[in-house]
């Protein structure tokens, strides 16, 4: 007689455990395939000085019982302003440069318009998502993107009421939103974590994925400081914990029951969980929210600076061991940072005593004070090291960058420009006219074109073809690999360029 297919399944099983339990004792089973640990043996193993790890809980019920009564499902009625791109959030102007290129067609805001399954927003113009209560009187934090446009805003809390709630304010560059229960006192609320989540570490999440609410999902933090080309300030943490459409919005936990962050973000090739999600950091979501709660708007430090990455080709041409920092390309008339002293060609390594990677990095690290604040810079200026202390002013709010000038990425570039006195040429009085670009070369693909102009090469204002060949032959005879050349394009954008020596011609 055939056995039943669940009786066999079972009994497979049954022996795969007596197996196992055989291999773990090092019993008759387990000998043929794991030796046991004799004296010689034991020698031969390597000595770490590691501990230990430490074993995840054996359940998670009592964090989530702890801190589910805390969030809630956001509702929202969107506006007639809310175009239809709307709908996947605020998608409008993402650049993607930094995701990697198999993902960027991939990569999708969640939270807005969902499947929603609750059948009062069945056929109307809505957004669905998460949330979570940060005090007893009823404020709400969730993502600017699932409540833009809102016109009604409604949160449902774990106990099944579905009340009414305004926004407080919003903050686009983060993507944060803070909301306030309309009615009502005394509501279970969840507290930020004090702790930065390190990689490797548990997390709950929980949320309205498609509608469906009080979902718990765990995982782990996958990677921390993550720029996946959002917004101007990225500095996701990247978690494995299952998140989907209509988790916008909601808290990622530690074992400890705190809000570490906030789920965001999905990276997915169909709208549904593979592993790839990004919730802003708690420390980020504290600090916006704050702001919000008591002036309604975030207020930024602003330096007034356009600046790009130092990559490793600039460093050389800059004559520094090492490409971090921010290349400052230029300074604003009667900015903070002017009147500092600050210049184009100077590099920001420093702020208050603590180093900077990168552009940034300094980006959002000024973004994060308050206007009024003091900063010391350091900063190298033609291989000497100097500091100047600025007063940061308020970043203003049409979008002008505090710093954020990246480096087109395209590769370097060689001599064999065709350059002329721009005087000469009658395209400006000052810096050199680029007349002729061999279209086969590294220029061209670098971006360089005819009308462009060379205003500085390794930090000294040129004016002549033979200022630009002087300079350069200077860089070679201090050993120099790269010459960086400042260079403004017809549209009047400045950048830096460096150019290799070993590749001139």
């Amino acid at each position: 007689m055939t056995e039943p297919r669940t009786a066999r399944r079972h009994t497979n099983r049954a022996l795969a455990s007596v197996a196992a339990a055989a291999l773990i004792a090092g019993g008759a089973v387990g000998s043929g395939y794991l030796p046991a640990a004799t004296p010689a043996f034991a020698q031969a193993l390597p000595k770490s000085p590691i501990e230990a790890p430490e074993h995840p809980p054996g359940s998670f019920a009592g964090i989530v019982n702890k801190v589910k009564p805390g969030v809630v499902s956001v509702k929202v009625k969107l506006d007639d302003s809310a175009s239809s791109d709307d709908d996947d959030g605020p998608s409008q102007g993402r650049n993607l440069q930094n995701v990697p290129p198999q993902l960027r067609e991939f990569f999708k805001r969640f939270g807005e318009n969902g499947p929603n399954m609750q059948p009062q927003h069945r056929g109307s113009r809505g957004a669905v998502g998460s949330g979570f209560i940060i005090s007893a009187d009823g404020y709400v934090v969730t993502n600017n993107h699932v409540v833009d446009h809102a016109k009604t805003v409604q949160v449902t809390l774990d106990d099944g009421r579905t009340l009414d709630a305004k926004v407080i304010g919003k903050d686009a560059k983060t993507d944060v939103a803070l909301l306030k229960i309309n009615e009502g006192s005394n509501f279970p609320y969840v507290q930020f974590g004090k702790a930065v989540p390190q990689v490797g570490d548990w997390v709950v999440a929980i949320g309205n994925p498609f509608g469906l609410g009080g979902t718990v999902t765990a995982g782990i933090v996958s990677a921390r400081g993550r720029d996946i080309g959002a917004g101007p300030y990225d500095d996701f943490l990247q978690i494995d914990a299952p998140i989907n459409k209509g988790n916008s919005g909601g808290p990622t936990f530690n074992v400890n029951g705190e809000v570490v962050g906030m789920n965001t973000a999905i990276a997915s090739p169909s709208g549904g969980s593979v592993g790839l999600a990004f919730a802003i950091p708690a420390e980020t979501v504290q600090a916006v929210v704050d702001q919000l709660r008591t002036d309604g708007k975030v207020a930024r430090g602003y330096l007034g600076i356009q600046i790009q990455p130092v990559t490793q080709d600039i460093a050389e041409g800059l004559g520094l061991d090492k490409a971090k920092g921010a290349l400052v390309d230029h300074a604003e008339n009667g900015t903070p940072a002017a009147k500092a002293g600050l210049k184009s060609g100077d590099v920001i390594d420093k702020v208050n005593g603590e180093a900077v990677e990168s552009a940034r990095e300094l980006s959002r690290r000024i973004a994060s004070m308050k206007p009024g604040a003091k900063v010391e810079l350091s900063y190298l200026r033609g291989g000497k090291s100097d500091t100047a202390t600025v007063t940061l002013g308020t970043m203003p709010n049409d979008g002008t960058k505090v710093a954020s000038r990246e480096e087109d990425g395209s590769g370097q570039v060689r001599l064999g420009l065709g350059l002329a006195p721009a005087a000469q040429v009658g395209l400006s009085d000052e810096g050199v006219a680029v007349v002729q670009v061999d279209p086969d070369g590294p220029a061209a693909a670098k971006g360089i074109e005819q009308g462009d102009l060379i205003l500085d090469v390794g930090g000294q204002s040129v004016s002549s073809p033979s200022d630009v060949v002087n300079q350069v032959r200077a860089a070679e005879s201090s050993g120099r690999k790269a010459v960086l050349m400042r260079v403004k394009s017809a549209k009047g954008q400045t950048r830096f360029v460096a150019i290799s020596l070993g590749k001139a011609g």
